[in-house]
């Protein structure tokens, strides 16, 4: 665009000179004349306004050119007063995020696993994660872990929320399941061990008992009645035994929620766990497995491990964002008060970042990157300069013929 306009300019010089030697033959070569007179003057005019903004014309330092160099500090600082008055402020960012349905939009993007992107993304994503996994130290990750969920805990009072899950189960009848199971588990360890059983009843038994055999006679009947007893709680959904169970869980529940010194020595075995080097080591051999485990599944299976696991909860996730309108509006409330909440606290070193980069840069780079976006539409400038002064000569030259 910047040899069409200066080819222009020269063109109309061209024309002028030419113009100028046939006036006297005919009427018409005085307007052509004035054209290319006047366009001269109007491209000079806006190659001289055009390039002053970046640079001084022909080198020489005339007073107010290189306008954008010399004034390089200022219009960062400008840049960011304006991001900061106008883009990132709490009631511009929640009046926009209010009007984007982000939600919908990620939905539809995981969603769709044909797509060419959302492959690429896929791929992509794998071999990233691969990357940042390896390049981990595992051992302070590990420990920086396990400090994290450490701290959390300890902040957490586990027993007021151990009662509320627990009363929840039981009002809810979640809590039948895990009493069968503990009913066939007593089954099962009664069964493993009728030996012991009877050797403690023959134990404790007289002399009588064992010179007459009923000892024998009684070590069975007291594993008869066991088993006879644990098989009616398990099939009588109302037997007293089972009711004694819920009761007791119940009043178990109520303690943990109410109960100050049921829940300091919960919070006191909490704090003993937590500080035995036991569950450090396990949970360091728990992450560095999960850790080997994940690179060794993304190597070996490449993108489409990513694609046929992780990428398939990525489908389902998506199509959940795409089609609950209520899960929607949890995320982008969540998102917009999450970029409301970023604006409020972080939005002036966001446009100081800004300011800070621009000041950094040296003129040049200021001047080539700021051309290189807005240099093309300066050249229509110079050009439509050109031809609205050629029009302006044109009817100068027409009103003083008409007025001499």
């Amino acid at each position: 665009m910047r040899m069409t306009a200066t080819g222009m300019l020269i063109l109309m010089a061209g024309i002028f000179l030419l113009s100028g030697q046939y006036l006297d033959t005919h009427p018409a070569w005085g307007f052509v004349h004035a054209f290319a007179e006047a366009a001269m003057v109007g491209g000079l005019a806006d190659w001289f306004a055009v390039t002053a903004l970046f640079r001084h014309p022909l080198g020489i330092p005339i007073p107010h050119t290189a306008i954008i160099p010399e004034n390089k500090d200022r219009i960062a600082d400008t840049m960011a007063g304006f991001l900061r008055e106008n883009f990132l402020t709490a009631p511009v960012v929640a009046r926009r995020m209010r009007d984007m349905n982000l939600a919908r939009g990620i939905g539809n993007y995981l969603a769709d696993p044909n797509a060419e992107a959302t492959s690429r993304v896929r791929a992509g994503a794998g071999e990233l994660l691969v990357e940042v996994l390896e390049s981990l130290d595992p051992d302070r990750l590990g420990g920086q872990v396990k400090a994290g969920l450490a701290a959390q805990l300890e902040r957490m009072k586990v027993a007021p929320l151990l009662g509320q899950m627990l009363s929840a189960m039981v009002a809810d009848d979640r809590h039948r399941p895990l009493v069968d199971s503990a009913i066939r588990w007593a089954g099962l360890v009664v069964e493993d061990n009728e030996d012991l059983i009877r050797t403690m009843i023959h134990e404790r038994a007289n002399a009588l008992l064992r010179f007459t055999g009923l000892d024998e006679r009684l070590a069975s009947s007291v594993l008869d009645g066991l088993y006879r007893l644990l098989a009616e709680v398990l099939v009588d959904p109302n037997h007293p035994l089972r009711q004694k169970v819920e009761e007791g869980l119940s009043e178990l529940a109520r303690n943990l929620r109410e109960d100050p010194e049921l829940q300091a020595r919960v919070e006191g075995m909490k704090n003993e766990l937590l500080a035995n080097p036991a569950l450090g080591d396990w949970w360091q051999g728990v992450w560095e497995r999960m850790r080997a485990g994940l690179i060794d599944m993304l190597k070996g299976g490449g993108s489409a491990a990513l694609s046929g696991q992780v990428g398939d909860s990525l489908a389902e996730m998506g199509k959940a964002l795409r089609d609950d309108a209520r899960l929607q509006t949890q995320v982008n409330r969540f998102a917009r008060r999450t970029a409301v909440g970023i604006a409020t606290r972080y939005g002036g070193q966001i446009v100081q970042l800004v300011s800070e980069t621009v000041k950094r840069w040296d003129s040049e780079t200021v001047t080539s990157r700021i051309e290189s976006a807005v240099g093309r539409d300066l050249q229509f400038i110079r050009i439509n300069g050109t031809l609205v002064g050629g029009l302006v000569g044109v009817t100068l030259h027409l009103l003083g013929q008409l007025l001499v």
